[in-house]
């Protein structure tokens, strides 16, 4: 294949680019943190500015994916919020695949079939580009609308109309246009509830449950030991020191339970998936119980500044799961048909193993380990993790104990951060017939957001030589995190592999065209 191709960066600021290329908005997050570096949206002329970007010879997702600074993207989908996150991510990689898929010898779109275009319209990346830019114009528009300002100065930085709808399939814009606009009607009712009509008449809100799910306990009071706690919160979700309305609690509501009947691509029914009961988590075993509650604690009281910094991390979806596979795509030297495919292949893997996984929270409703340290130990004196800059404690209640992440708002198990990354991962290495990775990232000194200007002490540098070496990681940090169970993340592992191997079989029958 060819390289992929990186324009010439340089002679562009990394400021004007920031602005246009953003991802100040959520015009990037199909690449988790694309090219959102310091973003500033005080240049009023941003719109009139020109890139250096090639449509010919250059990779639109390449050029964009160049650093890794989350923050202005996290204004509009929150760094945890995998559901809404990786449910967006796929629709965006769905787009560009099948606004692709007539430059191809042989791919065939999945919502849209288009035909063939000549050879010859494929022997640059031109209209690759093109089309799939215009496809993602229709997902974004549909599910995060605000990001749109950016996409049009990101368009039209690049020499194209943003406003241009036409539809004409012998052109790169009609192209895309008619892919993403199939791509958007085909999950716009999904399951999912994305316009929050689903159940009411009036007053509906995008992403409500319809399920009518209720949790067993409740935040003063846990009736049962073994089942979900919606935990009691102060104001806000976010790691950081985040504007909030001080004095102001909030109660945990599980994140959209009506997932695990959403629509997936590879298979029909979730609960084929099997997958074995938390009896760790069990309070009528009460051995395992402990065990599992004593295994929680000794990592909470060994955290090392490298375990935070990676629970952090990986709790970061835009950098766990968004950059691992840009990376591999790089290393790779994949061509623009290889991004696009990759990301697909890995984005169905990803929404589809999430779907099986909230089949299997809403059914287990776990309990998560803040109950159960409560449960178990009361106000007992314990040795832990005792709070931002205080280290490891030996006088900390139970009752008081806090895990070092914050707690996502839906059950423990499966670990659906676990599931999501060995899917990918497996998704990855199928397509791709290697498990190398071979991927560093650093943490500035003092960038931690549970603990800033302290965690870490210096700069810190760490890698994975390869994907098993990165799930392995990603798995432990739930539980360096305080936030799963060791015996969850292990069995989430597994549970997520096989999502992998499902999404590639399913993207290769379209790459090959036997649909």
């Amino acid at each position: 294949m060819a390289s992929s191709g990186n324009s010439s960066a340089s002679s562009y600021s990394l400021q004007r680019r920031s602005v246009l290329a953003g991802a100040a908005t959520a015009a990037l997050l199909p690449f988790g943190s694309i090219g959102v570096a310091n973003a500033r949206r005080s240049s009023p002329s941003a719109s009139q500015t020109t890139s250096d970007f090639d449509l010919d010879n250059d990779n639109f997702i390449s050029y964009l994916s160049d650093n890794s600074d989350t923050s202005a993207v996290s204004d509009f989908i929150a760094p945890m919020d995998v559901t809404i996150l990786i449910r967006y991510t796929c629709m965006a990689h769905n787009a560009w695949f099948d606004a692709l898929a007539p430059y191809h010898p042989t791919a065939v779109g999945v919502y849209s079939k288009l035909g063939r275009r000549p050879r010859s319209e494929a022997r640059t990346n031109r209209n690759k580009n093109i089309a799939a830019l215009y496809a993602w114009r229709h997902v974004m528009q549909s599910v995060v609308p605000a990001g749109m300002p950016t996409y049009r100065a990101l368009v039209s930085s690049f020499g194209l109309d943003p406003d241009d709808d036409s539809e004409d399939p012998t052109t790169p814009v009609g192209i895309g246009n008619l892919a993403g606009k199939a791509v958007v009607e085909g999950r716009l009712r999904d399951g999912i509830n994305q316009l929050g009509d689903e159940g009411v008449r009036y007053n509906g809100k995008p992403y409500q449950d319809y399920t009518g799910y209720r949790p067993e306990n409740s935040a003063y009071e846990l009736r049962n030991p073994s089942r979900w706690q919606p935990e009691l919160l102060e104001h806000g979700r976010r790691l950081g020191n985040a504007d909030g309305d001080k004095g102001m609690f909030m109660i945990q509501v599980f994140t959209t339970p009506q997932l695990r009947l959403t629509t997936p691509y590879t298979y029909e029914d979730p609960s084929h998936f099997r997958l074995t009961p938390p009896h760790h988590s069990d309070h009528t075993n009460r051995a395992a119980y402990k065990r599992s509650v004593d295994e929680v604690l000794r990592a909470s009281a060994g955290l090392t500044e490298e375990q935070k910094v990676k629970s952090e991390f990986f709790d970061n979806k835009f950098l766990g799961v968004g950059m691992s596979v840009l990376a591999a795509a790089r290393n790779h030297e994949l061509d623009l048909d290889g991004w696009v495919q990759l990301l697909m292949v890995t984005g169905v893997a990803m929404l589809d193993g999430l779907i099986a996984c909230w089949h299997h929270k809403t059914g287990f409703d776990a309990v998560r380990p803040f109950s159960a340290v409560q449960h178990v130990y009361g106000d007992t004196e314990l040795t832990a993790w005792g709070g931002p800059g205080r280290g490891t404690v030996n006088d900390i209640p139970a009752n008081e104990w806090s895990s070092y992440l914050n707690v996502g708002n839906h059950p423990e198990y499966p670990s659906a951060s676990t599931t999501v990354l060995s899917a990918e991962a497996q998704a990855a290495r199928r397509y791709l017939n290697s498990d190398s990775l071979n991927w560093s990232y650093t943490y500035p000194a003092g960038s931690s957001l549970v603990e800033p200007g302290i965690t870490p002490s210096n700069d810190l540098r760490f890698g994975w030589r390869t994907w098993t070496d990165f799930v392995q990681d990603g798995s432990d940090s739930r539980v360096w995190g305080g936030v799963h169970f060791s015996k969850s993340a292990d069995n989430s592992i597994g549970f997520g592999t096989q999502f992998g191997d499902l999404a590639y079989q399913y993207v290769q029958r379209h790459i090959d065209g036997n649909v």
